[in-house]
């Protein structure tokens, strides 16, 4: 039975990808620790890095390069100041020297070390492989998939997700939507209640309590940071940054000493129906924005669909619930935690695996379903909000522009994030016992609908919207 925490789901990383940038950080991570176990980490004077298929064909777009500079400089991810990693990486390309897992200094020229082979790798389309040199002479290989979510895995084990962290001790272990239900009719728990149950296994409440506090830190300052920085996204398309303007006209340039007080603040102010989606596109787009400048957000279940679940969180806080407080928050990421993790479990949230669908889609899925349950309804009702809103981004595609997380990936979120408020409502306003199709079987059409899907639409910026717009005219 695989378990997965709340806290593998909902990741703090540094955008644009989560597969694509957080994975080979992750992965870079995980060879150093390797050698050192192994005892030649010191031995260690070169290394090759090797990138396959969508890490390959997309990965200048998605800064996967820069990620394993970063990455094999031991920096981290989570707690590495946003104004510190340009000048880092410019440092070391121009040095061609890397402080090897933060230690030894090495040679190191990126645009040699790290090869892009457009070749695909048989177990996963996101590959990569370490290569360790001692005087020239190979002394370690190791190869990895990052498998989306920032989910890393080593080629040696068979199956991706027998590599996954796993966790036994559950009281509720579950692995389907049903299997969830169940326990909830069987305890008359919430689904909340029952994740909290499966959390309180692993860490204490302080424990739990910090980490929900942590990413929701994190996602409403980038929130606030994309709703306050204006000018033009990186990367050579030119497009816009808009969150910028949206939430001017919204509530105007007042200062804001924190991104807490800019919460309260619009939250006394009187939305129309017009307003309300203008002020989730806005939140949704203002956290994509930030993704796509290598900022710092949370993996939900992608960084590339990071913003639908914290513009829909901010909905609920800011028009549904102005009394709701840290008990909510963490209810509505409980939720949308254990619904991510059921279709990580049964298909899969990798874009390189199953287009589009498995981030904007399975993003929706939760929020949808954590919605409905702050909105007072059963766990029969969160399942079919999810199916719900899965059920309208089946087959749908990632064909990013030039390879970058902006077009359509940052107006996907605020489309996402809008059809989860409305497959909410429908589920409220539905009897669940009679619904036709069930969470499970949309997350096993999902992944179907991924196995056929050509790969043209699977992250490699081959087809679509990819091939059909010339970037020189952007």
């Amino acid at each position: 039975m695989e378990c997965i925490s709340v806290f593998d789901m909902l990741k703090i990383g540094i955008g644009p990808s989560s597969s694509h940038t957080l994975g080979p950080w992750r992965a870079a991570e995980r060879w150093i620790n390797h050698l050192k176990k192994e005892e030649i980490f010191n031995e260690i004077t070169t290394i090759k890095v090797d990138l396959y298929g969508s890490l390959s064909l997309t990965g200048k777009g998605h800064a996967t390069d820069l990620a394993l500079i970063l990455g094999l400089a031991g920096s981290d991810p989570e707690n590495i100041p946003i104004d510190e990693i340009s000048p880092l990486v410019h440092l070391i390309q121009t040095s061609k020297e890397l402080k090897f897992g933060g230690k030894n200094l090495i040679f190191f020229d990126s645009k040699d070390d790290i090869i892009f082979n457009r070749e695909f790798l048989p177990f996963h389309s996101n590959g990569i492989k370490f290569t360790g040199f001692n005087n020239e002479i190979e002394i370690s290989s190791d190869t990895y998939y990052s498998i989306g979510g920032g989910f890393v895995v080593r080629e040696e084990l068979i199956h991706a997700k027998e590599n996954i962290k796993i966790h036994k001790t559950f009281p509720y272990p579950i692995q389907k939507a049903k299997e969830l239900e169940v326990f909830c009719k069987q305890t008359q728990l919430k689904i909340s209640e029952i994740v909290l149950e499966n959390e309180r296994s692993l860490r204490s409440d302080v424990e739990i309590n910090f980490e929900i506090n942590r990413i929701w830190k994190t996602m409403l300052e980038c929130m606030f940071t994309g709703c306050h920085t204006e000018g033009i996204l990186p990367g050579g398309l030119n497009v816009k940054r808009r969150a910028f303007d949206i939430h001017k006209k919204l509530i105007g340039s007042s200062h804001y000493n924190s991104p807490n007080e800019w919460l309260e603040t619009i939250r006394k102010t009187e939305v129309k129906f017009r307003q309300i989606l203008k002020w989730v596109s806005c939140f949704a787009l203002s956290v994509n924005e930030v993704n796509a400048s290598l900022g710092r957000v949370v993996t939900a279940p992608t960084n590339g669909s990071s913003g639908v679940i914290p513009a829909v969180l901010m909905y609920y806080l800011v028009i549904e619930n102005h009394e709701a407080n840290f008990n909510e928050i963490k209810q509505f990421l409980l939720v949308a935690g254990e619904i991510g993790s059921l279709f990580k479990k049964g298909a899969t949230i990798s874009a390189a695996m199953g287009g589009c669908q498995a981030e904007i889609g399975v993003s929706s899925a939760m929020a949808a379903g954590a919605l409905t349950e702050l909105l007072g309804g059963t766990p029969e009702q969160v399942l079919m909000a999810s199916e719900i809103a899965m059920e309208h981004h089946l087959g749908l595609t990632c064909d990013p522009i030039g390879g970058l997380v902006q077009i359509p990936c940052i107006e996907r979120n605020a489309m996402g994030a809008i059809k989860a408020i409305n497959a909410a409502e429908l589920a409220l306003e539905s009897d669940a016992s009679h619904a036709k199709v069930p969470l499970d079987k949309v997350i096993s059409s999902m992944w179907e609908t991924a196995k056929d899907m050509n790969s043209k639409y699977k992250e490699t910026s081959e087809g679509g919207l990819a091939v059909s717009v010339n970037i020189s005219d952007c």
